[in-house]
Protein backbone atom coordinates (compact mmCIF):
# COMPACT_ATOMS: atom_id res chain seq x y z
CA UNK A 1 0.00 0.00 0.00
CA UNK A 2 1.04 3.70 -1.14
CA UNK A 3 0.75 6.54 1.11
CA UNK A 4 0.12 10.21 -0.53
CA UNK A 5 -0.99 13.35 0.77
CA UNK A 6 -3.58 14.33 -0.85
CA UNK A 7 -5.68 12.01 -3.74
CA UNK A 8 -8.25 13.49 -6.03
CA UNK A 9 -10.46 11.61 -8.58
CA UNK A 10 -11.10 12.79 -11.69
CA UNK A 11 -8.88 14.95 -13.79
CA UNK A 12 -11.49 17.08 -15.78
CA UNK A 13 -11.86 21.04 -14.92
CA UNK A 14 -12.86 20.55 -10.97
CA UNK A 15 -9.71 17.72 -9.96
CA UNK A 16 -6.85 19.60 -11.80
CA UNK A 17 -8.51 22.78 -10.31
CA UNK A 18 -8.36 21.39 -7.01
CA UNK A 19 -4.84 19.84 -7.42
CA UNK A 20 -3.74 23.19 -8.63
CA UNK A 21 -4.73 25.14 -6.02
CA UNK A 22 -3.61 22.27 -3.35
CA UNK A 23 -0.03 22.38 -4.61
CA UNK A 24 -0.30 26.29 -4.60
CA UNK A 25 -1.15 26.20 -0.81
CA UNK A 26 2.10 24.45 0.04
CA UNK A 27 1.17 20.42 -0.29
CA UNK A 28 3.29 18.64 -3.05
CA UNK A 29 2.61 15.58 -2.38
CA UNK A 30 -0.24 14.91 -4.91
CA UNK A 31 -1.92 12.02 -6.98
CA UNK A 32 -4.81 13.04 -9.57
CA UNK A 33 -6.24 9.74 -10.80
CA UNK A 34 -8.30 9.95 -14.11
CA UNK A 35 -10.14 6.93 -15.54
CA UNK A 36 -10.03 8.01 -18.87
CA UNK A 37 -6.86 7.83 -21.31
CA UNK A 38 -6.22 11.88 -21.07
CA UNK A 39 -7.25 14.71 -18.44
CA UNK A 40 -10.02 16.90 -19.30
CA UNK A 41 -13.22 15.12 -18.83
CA UNK A 42 -16.22 17.15 -20.25
CA UNK A 43 -14.67 19.96 -21.71
CA UNK A 44 -12.48 17.42 -24.44
CA UNK A 45 -15.92 17.39 -26.41
CA UNK A 46 -17.01 21.12 -26.19
CA UNK A 47 -15.97 22.64 -28.83
CA UNK A 48 -17.89 25.72 -28.51
CA UNK A 49 -16.48 28.46 -27.06
CA UNK A 50 -17.68 30.66 -24.11
CA UNK A 51 -15.95 29.21 -21.27
CA UNK A 52 -13.15 30.95 -19.17
CA UNK A 53 -14.56 34.39 -19.02
CA UNK A 54 -14.73 35.05 -15.29
CA UNK A 55 -11.73 32.27 -14.60
CA UNK A 56 -9.27 33.87 -17.63
CA UNK A 57 -11.43 37.07 -19.04
CA UNK A 58 -11.40 35.61 -22.65
CA UNK A 59 -13.57 32.94 -24.66
CA UNK A 60 -12.04 29.85 -24.91
CA UNK A 61 -12.96 26.45 -26.25
CA UNK A 62 -13.84 23.57 -23.47
CA UNK A 63 -10.43 22.18 -24.91
CA UNK A 64 -8.35 25.41 -25.05
CA UNK A 65 -9.55 25.95 -21.32
CA UNK A 66 -8.74 22.14 -20.25
CA UNK A 67 -5.28 22.69 -21.83
CA UNK A 68 -5.11 25.65 -19.33
CA UNK A 69 -5.01 23.84 -16.29
CA UNK A 70 -3.08 20.97 -17.77
CA UNK A 71 -0.33 23.34 -18.61
CA UNK A 72 -0.49 24.83 -14.70
CA UNK A 73 -0.26 20.72 -13.99
CA UNK A 74 3.08 20.49 -15.79
CA UNK A 75 4.87 23.26 -13.50
CA UNK A 76 3.76 21.11 -10.25
CA UNK A 77 5.26 17.80 -8.68
CA UNK A 78 1.23 16.61 -9.20
CA UNK A 79 1.30 12.98 -9.99
CA UNK A 80 -1.34 12.08 -12.52
CA UNK A 81 -2.12 8.78 -13.63
CA UNK A 82 -4.51 8.20 -16.66
CA UNK A 83 -6.62 5.02 -17.73
CA UNK A 84 -7.27 4.46 -13.32
CA UNK A 85 -10.37 3.19 -12.03
CA UNK A 86 -11.40 4.02 -8.67
CA UNK A 87 -13.51 1.19 -7.22
CA UNK A 88 -13.72 1.99 -3.48
CA UNK A 89 -13.53 4.59 -0.97
CA UNK A 90 -13.12 3.25 2.95
CA UNK A 91 -11.17 5.01 5.99
CA UNK A 92 -9.13 7.64 3.06
CA UNK A 93 -7.95 4.26 1.77
CA UNK A 94 -8.04 4.60 -2.08
CA UNK A 95 -8.97 1.24 -3.94
CA UNK A 96 -8.21 1.31 -7.75
CA UNK A 97 -7.44 -0.85 -10.29
CA UNK A 98 -5.58 0.26 -13.85
CA UNK A 99 -3.77 -2.22 -16.89
CA UNK A 100 -0.47 -0.27 -15.87
CA UNK A 101 -0.47 -0.87 -11.86
CA UNK A 102 -3.37 -3.65 -11.30
CA UNK A 103 -5.25 -3.58 -8.24
CA UNK A 104 -3.63 -0.92 -5.95
CA UNK A 105 -4.26 0.57 -2.68
CA UNK A 106 -3.42 4.57 -2.06
CA UNK A 107 -3.75 5.73 2.23
CA UNK A 108 -4.18 9.38 1.84
CA UNK A 109 -4.10 12.27 4.72
CA UNK A 110 -6.79 13.98 2.33
CA UNK A 111 -9.02 12.78 -0.28
CA UNK A 112 -11.05 15.47 -2.93
CA UNK A 113 -14.11 14.01 -4.69
CA UNK A 114 -14.59 15.72 -8.28
CA UNK A 115 -15.97 12.65 -10.11
CA UNK A 116 -18.35 15.24 -12.56
CA UNK A 117 -21.58 13.65 -13.73
CA UNK A 118 -23.54 12.00 -16.41
CA UNK A 119 -26.84 12.17 -18.37
CA UNK A 120 -29.65 11.14 -17.67
CA UNK A 121 -30.80 8.38 -20.04
CA UNK A 122 -34.01 6.78 -21.65
CA UNK A 123 -34.55 4.73 -18.45
CA UNK A 124 -35.00 7.05 -15.85
CA UNK A 125 -37.65 9.03 -17.52
CA UNK A 126 -40.18 6.47 -19.01
CA UNK A 127 -39.90 7.46 -22.82
CA UNK A 128 -42.37 4.90 -24.32
CA UNK A 129 -42.37 3.09 -27.37
CA UNK A 130 -40.03 0.88 -29.45
CA UNK A 131 -36.87 0.81 -28.89
CA UNK A 132 -35.10 1.45 -32.25
CA UNK A 133 -31.73 2.66 -32.88
CA UNK A 134 -31.09 6.16 -33.31
CA UNK A 135 -31.73 7.14 -29.64
CA UNK A 136 -28.83 9.11 -27.75
CA UNK A 137 -27.96 11.34 -24.78
CA UNK A 138 -26.68 15.01 -26.01
CA UNK A 139 -23.58 14.65 -24.56
CA UNK A 140 -23.17 10.95 -26.40
CA UNK A 141 -23.68 12.44 -29.73
CA UNK A 142 -21.76 15.32 -28.96
CA UNK A 143 -18.77 13.23 -28.51
CA UNK A 144 -19.61 10.94 -31.27
CA UNK A 145 -19.79 14.57 -33.51
CA UNK A 146 -16.88 16.23 -32.05
CA UNK A 147 -13.81 13.73 -31.44
CA UNK A 148 -15.59 10.49 -33.58
CA UNK A 149 -16.39 12.65 -36.70
CA UNK A 150 -19.27 10.83 -36.76
CA UNK A 151 -22.72 12.62 -37.50
CA UNK A 152 -25.24 9.97 -35.63
CA UNK A 153 -28.27 11.28 -37.75
CA UNK A 154 -29.98 13.60 -40.30
CA UNK A 155 -33.41 14.48 -39.07
CA UNK A 156 -33.31 15.22 -35.28
CA UNK A 157 -35.78 16.30 -32.19
CA UNK A 158 -34.36 16.75 -29.16
CA UNK A 159 -36.08 15.95 -25.93
CA UNK A 160 -35.17 18.40 -23.21
CA UNK A 161 -33.42 22.16 -23.15
CA UNK A 162 -30.85 21.61 -20.90
CA UNK A 163 -27.27 23.43 -22.58
CA UNK A 164 -25.69 19.91 -24.14
CA UNK A 165 -28.91 19.77 -26.32
CA UNK A 166 -28.98 23.11 -27.02
CA UNK A 167 -25.48 23.14 -28.16
CA UNK A 168 -26.08 20.38 -30.37
CA UNK A 169 -29.06 21.80 -31.57
CA UNK A 170 -27.23 24.20 -33.32
CA UNK A 171 -23.88 21.90 -33.66
CA UNK A 172 -25.74 19.26 -35.87
CA UNK A 173 -27.46 21.96 -37.82
CA UNK A 174 -24.35 23.53 -39.30
CA UNK A 175 -22.94 20.34 -39.92
CA UNK A 176 -25.95 19.58 -42.24
CA UNK A 177 -28.94 17.63 -39.92
CA UNK A 178 -32.20 19.31 -39.63
CA UNK A 179 -33.29 19.71 -35.96
CA UNK A 180 -37.17 19.28 -36.45
CA UNK A 181 -37.74 20.51 -32.82
CA UNK A 182 -36.54 20.85 -29.44
CA UNK A 183 -39.18 19.54 -26.82
CA UNK A 184 -39.22 20.56 -23.13
CA UNK A 185 -41.74 19.32 -20.91
CA UNK A 186 -41.31 21.89 -18.30
CA UNK A 187 -43.38 25.66 -19.04
CA UNK A 188 -39.16 27.59 -19.38
CA UNK A 189 -36.17 26.42 -20.62
CA UNK A 190 -33.68 24.09 -18.84
CA UNK A 191 -30.37 25.97 -20.59
CA UNK A 192 -29.30 29.12 -20.15
CA UNK A 193 -30.90 32.17 -21.60
CA UNK A 194 -27.88 32.55 -24.24
CA UNK A 195 -28.01 29.46 -25.87
CA UNK A 196 -31.17 29.25 -26.31
CA UNK A 197 -30.65 32.76 -28.68
CA UNK A 198 -27.62 31.39 -30.10
CA UNK A 199 -28.52 28.24 -30.76
CA UNK A 200 -32.40 28.28 -31.37
CA UNK A 201 -33.57 31.40 -32.26
CA UNK A 202 -30.41 32.34 -34.58
CA UNK A 203 -31.03 29.34 -36.54
CA UNK A 204 -34.85 28.97 -36.44
CA UNK A 205 -35.61 26.21 -34.95
CA UNK A 206 -38.81 25.45 -33.00
CA UNK A 207 -39.31 25.03 -29.00
CA UNK A 208 -41.76 23.82 -27.48
CA UNK A 209 -42.64 23.75 -24.01
CA UNK A 210 -44.74 22.24 -21.64
CA UNK A 211 -43.69 19.46 -24.37
CA UNK A 212 -42.32 15.86 -24.00
CA UNK A 213 -42.41 12.66 -26.68
CA UNK A 214 -44.86 10.49 -25.60
CA UNK A 215 -43.94 7.66 -28.54
CA UNK A 216 -41.30 6.65 -29.92
CA UNK A 217 -41.92 4.98 -33.21
CA UNK A 218 -39.16 2.33 -35.19
CA UNK A 219 -38.82 -1.14 -34.72
CA UNK A 220 -35.44 -1.50 -36.46
CA UNK A 221 -34.37 1.73 -36.50
CA UNK A 222 -36.25 5.04 -35.26
CA UNK A 223 -38.53 6.12 -37.81
CA UNK A 224 -40.94 8.81 -36.01
CA UNK A 225 -41.52 10.29 -32.80
CA UNK A 226 -44.69 12.07 -31.05
CA UNK A 227 -44.74 14.90 -29.30
CA UNK A 228 -47.81 15.85 -26.79
CA UNK A 229 -48.41 18.78 -24.86
CA UNK A 230 -48.37 18.47 -21.29
CA UNK A 231 -50.96 20.07 -18.38
CA UNK A 232 -50.05 21.32 -14.71
CA UNK A 233 -50.27 18.04 -13.89
CA UNK A 234 -47.11 16.98 -16.33
CA UNK A 235 -49.74 14.49 -17.81
CA UNK A 236 -50.03 14.72 -21.70
CA UNK A 237 -53.27 16.44 -23.15
CA UNK A 238 -55.41 14.13 -25.51
CA UNK A 239 -55.63 15.68 -28.41
CA UNK A 240 -52.53 17.42 -28.67
CA UNK A 241 -50.22 15.34 -30.82
CA UNK A 242 -47.55 16.32 -33.02
CA UNK A 243 -46.13 13.67 -35.23
CA UNK A 244 -42.61 14.31 -36.14
CA UNK A 245 -40.40 12.06 -39.52
CA UNK A 246 -37.04 11.25 -38.00
CA UNK A 247 -34.16 9.67 -37.28
CA UNK A 248 -32.63 10.84 -34.50
CA UNK A 249 -33.80 11.37 -30.84
CA UNK A 250 -31.61 12.84 -28.36
CA UNK A 251 -32.21 13.43 -24.98
CA UNK A 252 -31.19 16.49 -23.19
CA UNK A 253 -32.89 15.82 -19.71
CA UNK A 254 -30.54 16.14 -17.28
CA UNK A 255 -27.56 15.39 -15.40
CA UNK A 256 -26.96 13.35 -12.10
CA UNK A 257 -23.30 14.17 -10.16
CA UNK A 258 -21.54 10.50 -10.23
CA UNK A 259 -21.78 10.19 -6.17
CA UNK A 260 -21.33 5.94 -6.47
CA UNK A 261 -18.11 6.12 -4.64
CA UNK A 262 -19.25 8.93 -2.39
CA UNK A 263 -22.39 6.83 -1.38
CA UNK A 264 -20.55 3.56 -0.92
CA UNK A 265 -17.60 5.65 1.59
CA UNK A 266 -21.18 6.34 3.80
CA UNK A 267 -20.65 10.03 3.49
CA UNK A 268 -23.81 12.32 3.45
CA UNK A 269 -26.04 12.92 0.60
CA UNK A 270 -28.21 15.97 -0.17
CA UNK A 271 -31.87 14.40 -1.89
CA UNK A 272 -32.04 18.00 -4.23
CA UNK A 273 -28.34 18.24 -5.23
CA UNK A 274 -27.97 14.14 -5.06
CA UNK A 275 -24.13 15.30 -4.31
CA UNK A 276 -22.62 14.99 -1.08
CA UNK A 277 -23.54 17.52 2.21
CA UNK A 278 -20.72 19.95 2.45
CA UNK A 279 -19.62 23.09 5.06
CA UNK A 280 -17.75 26.12 3.57
CA UNK A 281 -14.21 24.53 2.95
CA UNK A 282 -15.72 21.82 0.81
CA UNK A 283 -15.44 19.70 3.26
CA UNK A 284 -18.14 16.33 3.32
CA UNK A 285 -19.65 14.60 6.75
CA UNK A 286 -16.64 12.46 6.19
CA UNK A 287 -13.03 14.22 8.28
CA UNK A 288 -10.76 14.61 5.78
CA UNK A 289 -12.84 14.35 2.74
CA UNK A 290 -13.73 17.20 0.27
CA UNK A 291 -16.07 17.22 -2.71
CA UNK A 292 -16.11 19.81 -5.68
CA UNK A 293 -17.87 20.92 -8.83
CA UNK A 294 -20.44 18.68 -11.04
CA UNK A 295 -20.08 15.73 -8.60
CA UNK A 296 -21.32 18.00 -5.67
CA UNK A 297 -24.29 19.83 -7.73
CA UNK A 298 -24.50 20.44 -11.46
CA UNK A 299 -23.14 23.90 -12.65
CA UNK A 300 -23.89 26.33 -15.78
CA UNK A 301 -20.77 27.32 -15.87
CA UNK A 302 -17.40 25.64 -15.91
CA UNK A 303 -15.29 28.71 -14.06
CA UNK A 304 -17.35 28.05 -10.95
CA UNK A 305 -16.59 24.64 -11.23
CA UNK A 306 -13.04 25.67 -11.01
CA UNK A 307 -13.59 28.57 -8.37
CA UNK A 308 -15.33 25.88 -6.40
CA UNK A 309 -12.39 23.25 -6.59
CA UNK A 310 -9.54 25.88 -5.89
CA UNK A 311 -11.05 26.63 -2.53
CA UNK A 312 -11.35 22.56 -2.05
CA UNK A 313 -7.70 22.34 -3.30
CA UNK A 314 -6.65 25.06 -0.69
CA UNK A 315 -9.17 23.50 2.41
CA UNK A 316 -7.33 19.86 1.41
CA UNK A 317 -4.06 21.55 2.10
CA UNK A 318 -5.02 23.35 5.00
CA UNK A 319 -6.42 20.54 6.60
CA UNK A 320 -2.94 18.20 6.46
CA UNK A 321 -0.91 21.35 6.86
CA UNK A 322 -2.57 22.27 10.02
CA UNK A 323 -2.87 18.50 11.44
CA UNK A 324 -7.00 18.42 11.03
CA UNK A 325 -10.08 20.60 11.28
CA UNK A 326 -10.15 24.26 13.24
CA UNK A 327 -12.96 24.04 16.59
CA UNK A 328 -16.23 25.75 16.32
CA UNK A 329 -19.73 25.36 15.93
CA UNK A 330 -21.24 24.91 12.36
CA UNK A 331 -24.13 26.90 11.20
CA UNK A 332 -26.93 25.00 9.14
CA UNK A 333 -27.88 26.77 5.91
CA UNK A 334 -31.27 26.07 4.55
CA UNK A 335 -33.66 26.45 1.75
CA UNK A 336 -36.07 28.91 2.09
CA UNK A 337 -39.26 30.32 0.19
CA UNK A 338 -38.69 29.31 -3.76
CA UNK A 339 -34.96 27.78 -3.00
CA UNK A 340 -34.32 24.46 -4.22
CA UNK A 341 -30.98 23.81 -2.62
CA UNK A 342 -27.66 25.50 -1.40
CA UNK A 343 -24.40 24.82 -1.48
CA UNK A 344 -22.43 24.64 1.44
CA UNK A 345 -25.24 22.84 3.36
CA UNK A 346 -23.13 24.26 6.56
CA UNK A 347 -20.81 27.06 7.47
CA UNK A 348 -18.72 27.14 10.52
CA UNK A 349 -17.40 31.18 10.95
CA UNK A 350 -14.32 30.30 12.77
CA UNK A 351 -13.27 29.25 9.47
CA UNK A 352 -14.12 31.63 7.42
CA UNK A 353 -11.47 34.31 6.51
CA UNK A 354 -13.49 36.84 4.24
CA UNK A 355 -16.25 35.68 3.16
CA UNK A 356 -18.56 32.32 1.82
CA UNK A 357 -19.79 31.93 -1.68
CA UNK A 358 -23.30 30.45 -1.31
CA UNK A 359 -24.59 28.80 -4.44
CA UNK A 360 -28.52 27.98 -5.32
CA UNK A 361 -30.93 27.47 -7.78
CA UNK A 362 -34.71 28.98 -7.71
CA UNK A 363 -37.93 27.04 -8.07
CA UNK A 364 -39.24 29.60 -10.69
CA UNK A 365 -38.71 32.14 -13.01
CA UNK A 366 -39.30 35.79 -11.48
CA UNK A 367 -38.65 39.16 -12.54
CA UNK A 368 -37.27 41.70 -9.67
CA UNK A 369 -36.84 39.72 -6.99
CA UNK A 370 -33.95 39.49 -3.86
CA UNK A 371 -31.87 36.74 -2.50
CA UNK A 372 -32.89 37.22 1.27
CA UNK A 373 -30.56 35.66 3.62
CA UNK A 374 -32.11 35.90 7.48
CA UNK A 375 -30.97 34.23 10.70
CA UNK A 376 -33.32 33.06 13.02
CA UNK A 377 -35.76 35.40 11.80
CA UNK A 378 -33.58 38.54 10.93
CA UNK A 379 -32.81 39.61 7.94
CA UNK A 380 -28.88 39.93 7.89
CA UNK A 381 -28.34 40.67 4.15
CA UNK A 382 -30.71 41.18 0.76
CA UNK A 383 -29.18 40.97 -2.75
CA UNK A 384 -31.18 42.00 -6.00
CA UNK A 385 -31.63 40.37 -8.41
CA UNK A 386 -33.62 41.81 -12.26
CA UNK A 387 -33.94 38.00 -13.14
CA UNK A 388 -34.08 34.40 -11.74
CA UNK A 389 -35.12 30.90 -12.81
CA UNK A 390 -34.16 27.87 -11.91
CA UNK A 391 -32.00 26.82 -14.87
CA UNK A 392 -29.03 29.58 -14.14
CA UNK A 393 -27.44 29.28 -11.00
CA UNK A 394 -27.19 32.16 -8.62
CA UNK A 395 -24.48 32.72 -6.54
CA UNK A 396 -24.16 35.13 -3.47
CA UNK A 397 -21.14 36.35 -1.16
CA UNK A 398 -21.94 36.64 2.59
CA UNK A 399 -18.84 38.56 4.46
CA UNK A 400 -17.66 37.12 7.88
CA UNK A 401 -18.75 40.50 9.46
CA UNK A 402 -22.71 39.86 8.41
CA UNK A 403 -21.66 35.61 9.38
CA UNK A 404 -20.52 36.95 12.82
CA UNK A 405 -24.37 37.99 13.10
CA UNK A 406 -25.98 34.52 12.73
CA UNK A 407 -27.43 32.77 15.56
CA UNK A 408 -28.89 28.90 15.11
CA UNK A 409 -28.93 28.39 11.15
CA UNK A 410 -29.22 30.63 8.06
CA UNK A 411 -31.92 30.50 5.84
CA UNK A 412 -32.14 31.89 2.10
CA UNK A 413 -34.89 32.66 0.56
CA UNK A 414 -36.32 34.23 -3.08
CA UNK A 415 -38.69 37.09 -2.79
CA UNK A 416 -40.47 38.50 -5.58
CA UNK A 417 -40.75 42.34 -5.64
CA UNK A 418 -44.19 43.64 -5.56
CA UNK A 419 -45.15 46.09 -8.41
CA UNK A 420 -45.67 49.58 -7.24
CA UNK A 421 -47.87 51.67 -9.92
CA UNK A 422 -47.43 55.28 -9.29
Amino acid sequence: MTKRDIVIIGAGPAGMAAAVAAYESGVTDILLLERDCEAGGILNQCIHNGFGLHRFGEELTGPEYAGRFIDMLKDTSVTLQLGTTVLNIENKIVSAVSVENGFEQIEAKAIILAMGCRERNRGPIFVPGDRGRGVFTAGAAQRYLNIEGYLVGKRVVILGSGDIGLIMARRMTLEGAKVLAVSEIMPYTNGLSRNVAQCLEDFGIPLYLSHTVTKVLGKNSLEGIVLSQVGADMKPIEGTEKYFECDTLLLSVGLVPENELTRQAGIELDNRTKGATVGEDMQTSEEGVFACGNVLHVHDLVDYVSAESERAGRSAAKYILSGGNAEGEAIPVKNGADISYTVPQRITVANVEKGVDIFMRVRKKMESADIVVESEGEKIASFPRKFLAPAEMQKITLPKVLLERAHGSITVSAIEREEVNE
